[in-house]
């Protein structure tokens, strides 16, 4: 099992910066978030470590040990309880203040990421480093680290404030006292350099971490139930599981001694010096030189202890602000992440034409040219095949008219326009697509054909679609109908598919649209036969006078189009009619009569 490389930029990310990054973030999407968390640890912190512990108590004792009367007493205690009160008070508005707040941040910061998810390239999808990336970029919402991070500010703010009025009460009495204090801050120093190195193990931890959300997933999905209770592909992906978690293991251990080392010495200046320090000086100044009164003795060991457990409190939100802050890294490189392909600003007219000149395309992470110098134009009104063995660049050849993915070298004309220079948005909506890794969502049929909220109007639109796909037969036996909702995983009366029929209701999409080309990529693959010359009746019929691509393996779509062009290797071999590329005798001929004969040992077996 593979371990993530740290580089040197990771090791080395702006935690200054981050920090300021995420507040903003957070003050931007609402700024009662801060506003009550500071109300919250504000009233509290003040009051709990200097009102309380330092200031009351150094106020009684001097009017115990100063003989004052009983009525100056109740006077500070009725002053106390006011106080109190009023603490509490504005507490209790910054709790409701911060549990609104939190709640609309995470629906802000989610709509941000989903936006962006949406302007993403395709290529991103593809490329594991992304996944590691994007997953500790949502860490960020699905943990709650916005929320935290604003909790820390808030209470580093307060509790310093707090400090800061103890250092006084404290100098007042003897500012030896403050020396002792001086090694708190070097904890500070120790907590940031161990987060990183908290940080660093966590990035080493993801793809393992990933591996087992992947097999805890899978294990729950409908899709995969079936192969696994009939395979032995359950302890194939345990194994990865187990790997994945010995991995981690072994990750712990060797950053476990550091984290030990780095806790020992923090605590050595955290608590250790300040309080064993200050507790003999003080000890020493009341019982040799008698130079401290007892109000003077207690007011320092409180103050010590009070300033013991602030640092305490800052220590662990500072180490967890600087955390969340290289986390919070991930979240702003997400966001500023700038796709490579990007819209023009030419707003493309009616379909004329779309032509690959000289075109060749390597994936980014890829040694070989998946197409090499294609050359073909479809014109208006044609119907053109791409067909070809498994991994010929048939889907590939999709991508890149679909401006998925731009081309490695040559151009794509659409009108005999670079299709760079087009909005990218118009000109993918001239093409009504059918995806081979077709998928359809837990909504309504009818809203997974309309892919919106659905009027009436709409549903008998999608009506007629899913007719002309040949899923209406099936979904009209739902109670509900169209408004049966896919899959039972939010609606107990919702309804599962077979592939066949989750491939009608995916087409279903092209008959419910106004387009200028249609694509169907491998569009029969889970057809049988019957079914599948049933759609491209009804694809013919509705698609008349419209531009048409087919891409697929399968020929039975190749003889009814105005052109074929075959793909092998990334190259197209052979292109031609049906007529002609049959009396070619080349790989087009051997392919459909190969499948022709397996049509007809299908149909002899079902007589």
């Amino acid at each position: 099992m593979r371990f993530i490389q740290i580089d040197k930029e990771q090791q080395n990310v702006p935690v200054v910066k981050n920090v300021i990054y995420a507040i903003k973030l957070c003050w931007q999407a609402d700024k009662k978030l801060l506003i009550g968390y500071l109300m919250q640890e504000g009233m509290f912190c003040v009051f709990s470590f200097f009102i309380r512990n330092v200031l009351f108590l150094k106020i009684l004792l001097e009017i115990i040990t100063g003989n004052r009367d009983f009525a100056t007493y109740v006077r500070a205690l009725l002053a106390f309880a006011a106080v109190s009160v009023l603490c509490k008070v504005v507490s209790f508005w910054g709790m409701k203040m911060e549990k609104r707040a939190t709640k609309n941040i995470l629906k802000v910061l989610n709509n941000k990421v989903f936006d962006k998810a949406q302007s993403l390239d395709i290529a991103c999808y593809e490329d594991p480093a992304f996944y590691d990336k994007y997953q500790r970029a949502t860490l960020v919402l699905t943990s709650g680290y916005f929320d935290i991070i604003c909790y820390d500010l808030a209470s580093i703010i307060a509790e310093i404030t707090s400090v800061i009025c103890v250092f006084a009460t404290i100098s007042a009495i003897n500012p030896v006292y403050l020396l002792f204090l001086v090694p708190v801050f070097l904890v500070f120093v120790i907590e940031t350099a161990k987060s990183k190195y908290v940080y660093k193990r966590d990035m080493e931890m993801t793809t393992n971490n990933r591996i087992k959300a992947y097999v805890q997933r899978t294990v729950f999905l409908r899709e995969y139930s079936k192969d696994m209770r009939t395979s032995n592909i359950f302890a194939v992906l345990m194994k990865r599981f187990e790997a994945a978690i010995d991995s981690n293991i072994v990750i712990l251990k060797r950053y476990g001694v550091g984290l030990f080392l780095y806790s020992m010495v923090s605590s050595l200046f955290e608590e250790f010096i300040p309080i064993i320090g200050s507790y003999l000086y003080a000890g020493y100044e009341f019982v040799v030189k008698g130079n401290l009164t007892v109000s003077g003795f207690s007011v320092v060991l409180s103050s010590i202890n009070s300033v013991r457990d602030v640092t305490l409190d800052i220590t662990d939100c500072f180490d967890e602000m600087n955390q969340m802050a290289l986390y919070f890294q991930n979240l702003r490189e997400f966001f500023e992440y700038e796709p490579a392909v990007t819209s023009g600003s030419k707003k493309p007219k009616p379909f004329e034409s779309l032509e690959f000149k000289n075109v060749s395309f390597k994936y980014p992470s890829a040694d070989k040219y998946s197409l090499q110098n294609i050359n073909f134009k479809l014109t208006k009104g044609e119907t053109l095949a791409v067909v070809g063995i498994n991994g010929a660049g048939k889907s590939t050849l999709l991508k890149l008219m679909l401006r998925f993915y731009d081309a490695t070298e040559g151009e794509i004309l659409y009108n005999g326009v670079n299709i760079k220079e087009y909005e990218l948005e118009p000109y993918r909506n001239t093409f009504a697509t059918v995806f081979q890794d077709y998928k359809n969502f837990a909504v309504s049929v009818f809203e997974n054909v309309m892919c919106r909220p659905c009027t009436d109007e709409d549903k008998a639109f999608a009506e007629n679609a899913l007719k002309n796909s040949g899923a209406w037969k099936k979904i009209n036996t739902f109670s509900n109908g169209g408004d049966t909702v896919l899959t039972r995983e939010f609606d107990e009366n919702g309804a599962g598919l077979s592939g066949g029929e989750n491939q009608k209701v995916s087409t279903a999409r092209l008959f419910a649209r106004d387009f200028d080309v249609a694509v169907l990529d491998e569009p029969s693959s889970a057809l049988d036969p019957i079914a599948e010359s049933e759609m491209y009746d009804n694809l013919t019929r509705v698609t008349k006078d419209k531009t048409v691509v087919y891409i697929s393996h399968r020929l039975s779509s190749a003889a009814m189009a105005d052109r074929i062009i075959v793909l092998d290797n990334g190259n197209i071999i052979e292109s031609g009619t049906h007529t002609d590329l049959m009396a070619n005798g080349g790989m087009y001929s051997e392919m459909f009569t190969l499948q022709a004969s397996n049509y007809n040992k299908e149909a002899i077996e079902n007589e």
